[in-house]
Order: C-alpha cells, then structure tokens, then sequence
C-alpha cells in the first residue's frame, strides 16, 4: 500500500512537468516573434526644360529673370506631363514669349515598393530667348534621358542624343567627351554639354543637353541674356531594400527543440520526460527509506 501511495503522486508529478516543459517550447518560441520588413520609399523626378537665366533690357535699366520649368513631375506620387509650349511674360512688350515649342514632350515619374524612375522624352524641340525672337537659341530633333533605380541593385542612368543640333544657326554634331562651345559674332555665345550621367549607390541622374548662355545680339543692349538652360533631365533615389529585424534570442534555461536534441535522446534511450522520471525515482527512494525507518521505530 505504502508502495502505491508514494508511486501514483510522483508518476502524476512526473506527468505535469513533463506537460509544463513540452508547453515551455511552444511559449518560448512564440516569444521570439515574427520577422518583419520595413521599407523606405524611393524618389523620381522629371523635367522637360529648366531655365536660369537673366534677362536685361533696355540697356540693363530692366531685369527680368527667366525662370521657367516645362513638365515638371515628381513621384513618391507618379505622375506624366505632355506641354509643348513653355511661355514668359512681362519681356515681350507685354505679350507672351515662347521659350520652347516642341511636338513631343514628355516627363514621367514613376516609384513602385522596389523600383523608381524618371524618364523625359523631347522631339523636334525649338528654344528661343528674348532679343532673337526669329533665330533660336537651339533647335533639337530628339533627345531621351531615363534614370533607374533598383531596390538592392546599381542604379543606371543614360541620356541619348542622335544626330546632331542647330545652336544660333549654326548646325554643329556635340560629342560626349567635353563641351562644345558655339560663338557667332555680333549674336553671342553657347557652351553645350551633352548627356551628362552621375549615379551613387542608390541615386541616379542623366541630363541630355545643358547650355550655358551669353547672348547679346549686336551688343546693342536691347536684351543681354545669360545664365544656363537643361533639357530633358531624368533622376531617381532608390527605395532602401527591406531590413529584416532578426526574431529575439530564446531563453537562456530552455533547451532549442530541434534535432540535436532528439540524436542525444535516442542514443541513451531515453525520452524528453526522463529527467523528471529520474526525479520521481529519487523521491520514491527518500520516502520508501524514510517510511521503513518509522516502521522499525514503532516496532522497536
């Protein structure tokens, strides 16, 4: 009897911790939580034609700065122009300049969770600045720039000229390895860089044309233009790959369920719950000893 008193406690003792340590594992693991990814969002931008350019009339009594931009777009948010026609005031006798005319011209932003890219397409483009209001300033029959970036890849940037351009008349074919400088007496002067790219790790940018200007025509003060002009410029800022954050470490007193673990039981033949046997044994030993003891006391 004494026997089976002291042997149903420790095998049901014996149960319960063998129950609380296969229900540790899952807790243990479920603490560690679930990896997640944060991702920041790219950036692209297009543009058509820039201007920076001051204007000065009448023998330089009147200043007036030619500041225009023509199908500017900028993503997070995607977004597409299609003007033609870019116009200032106020230089003109009071009516509307054309700065640009062109057939075709488009800038595209666009930025998706792994990719962005600016894009400007420009065909049979005319430029003109006050004070040569017959002659352009540059005359282009097509020009593309295009930046790309890739989440967790090398940016790219490229810019095409084809053919060649008319600058003051003049019809010259620009390199890419320098600037071409244009002059015509009695008109002024251009100073034209051609496809110019620069990329970083996650940015990249591409300009087809960009013209440094100084016109005045017969140096007769009546418009002194100078300052600088782009076309078709195309940029990009890629979105940052996404950061896994690594699950928290378990912990320290509870041995990783896994296949290690089971080799090492299945070699001495045990089981998950044979520390816990083990320890019922050693207290149905202590207990049957000290119940003998008592016995021999009351017979004595």
């Amino acid at each position: 009897m004494n026997g089976t008193n002291f042997r149903m406690p420790a095998r049901r003792w014996a149960t319960v911790a063998t129950a609380t340590a296969l229900a540790a594992g899952p807790v243990a693991l479920a603490g560690a939580g679930s990896a997640h990814a944060t991702v920041d969002q790219g950036r692209a931008s297009a543009v058509v034609l820039r201007t920076g350019l001051d204007v000065s009339l009448l023998n330089k009594t009147v200043d007036v700065p030619l500041a225009v931009s023509l199908n500017e777009v900028q993503a997070p948010q995607s977004a597409e122009k299609t003007a033609l026609t870019a116009e200032l005031d106020g230089v003109n006798g009071g009516e509307p300049f054309s700065v640009l005319s062109a057939d075709v011209a488009t800038a595209k932003a666009t930025v998706s969770a792994t990719k962005a890219e600016g894009y400007t397409n420009l065909a049979h483009a005319r430029l003109h600045v006050p004070g040569l209001p017959l002659l352009s300033l540059i005359e282009v029959d097509a020009v593309t720039s295009k930046a790309t970036c890739e989440a967790g890849k090398a940016p790219v940037a490229t810019s095409h000229l084809p053919g060649a351009v008319t600058v003051l008349g003049k019809r010259i074919t620009v390199t890419a390895s320098g600037p071409t400088e244009v002059q015509v007496p009695g008109v002024g002067s251009v100073r034209l860089d051609l496809s110019r790219t620069s990329t970083t790790s996650r940015t990249a940018a591409a300009t087809a044309l960009e013209l440094k200007v100084s016109v005045n025509p017969l140096k007769l003060n009546v418009a002194d233009v100078e300052g600088t002009v782009t076309l078709a410029r195309a940029t990009c800022e890629a979105p940052k790959a996404a950061a896994v954050t690594p699950p928290s470490k378990p912990a320290p007193d509870v041995e990783p369920q896994g296949a290690p673990a089971e080799s090492r039981l299945a070699e001495t033949g045990g089981s998950s719950v044979t520390p816990y046997i083990a320890g019922g044994a050693a207290l149905l030993l202590a207990l049957g000893g000290g119940a003998v003891m008592a016995a021999r006391r009351r017979r004595g």
